[in-house]
């Protein structure tokens, strides 16, 4: 059995994360959120696209599989939103400090420039999905609070945000989830306040998109929240 646990401490922004504990193996897994993580002290040792690295630092581009393997000492791991914080704002808000700490990672990150969408009407549509979250997610009624066609709407959030509807609704709704539980809810009922349909299938997806079981990794994690 895979030790999936995490341990440690949680910084919780409304774009990014800050985890920095002990990190158990996981299974092959992957996430919309870009993942960077980094040793101070022994290197870990990670599966990403197939390919073992042993390191003391890996980037891991949104939607790219990887697992961890082996970490003996504690890592620093840093969650980023995609369309808020790309590639190049989490490495040079990494770069930026020169001691890695939560203190100084979370302040390089908030001082990093966001990234604007495009298209007005993706922020619509994002807001529409938030604000539907608790329930069940129409696809139709995201697009006509964006003023798209169904069709539109698929291709724009395809083109801009590299998921198409129903993935990014998950996604979003595994956030929220998440965020209840460290809140201190139950997982049954963190699962039902963001619109799953049971804590099983809350579970599944926390297994699917992270590696690790969602009723051994969140509860023994320290959490602070900087929204």
């Amino acid at each position: 059995m895979l030790d999936d646990r995490w341990q440690g401490t949680l910084w919780l922004a409304p774009d990014f994360a800050i985890l920095h504990g002990e990190a158990g193996a996981t299974d092959s897994h992957a996430h919309y959120a870009h993942q960077l993580m980094l040793s101070t002290g022994t290197p870990f040792t990670a599966e990403l696209d197939g390919s073992i690295h042993t390191a003391q630092r890996l980037l891991v581009a949104s939607l790219r599989p990887h697992a961890i393997v082996a970490a003996p000492a504690p890592l620093f791991t840093i969650y980023a939103e995609p369309q808020c914080l790309g590639v190049a704002a989490l490495l040079a808000a990494q770069d930026g400090v020169h001691e890695p700490t939560l203190d100084s990672l979370a302040a390089s990150l908030q001082a990093q420039p966001r990234q604007q969408l495009a298209d007005a009407r993706l922020q619509r549509a994002l807001d529409q999905v938030d604000a539907l979250l608790s329930g069940k997610v129409s696809a139709s009624a995201v697009a006509d609070a964006a003023h798209l066609s169904l069709s539109q709407l698929e291709r724009l959030f395809s083109a801009q945000l590299g998921l198409p509807v129903r993935r990014l609704v998950l996604w979003r709704r595994l956030r929220l989830a998440i965020r209840f539980i460290l809140l201190g809810n139950t997982l049954t009922h963190a699962a039902h306040a963001a619109g799953f349909a049971d804590a099983a299938h809350f579970s599944r997806t926390m297994r699917s998109l992270f590696g690790v079981r969602a009723d051994r990794s969140l509860r023994q994690l320290n959490v602070k929240l900087l929204d």
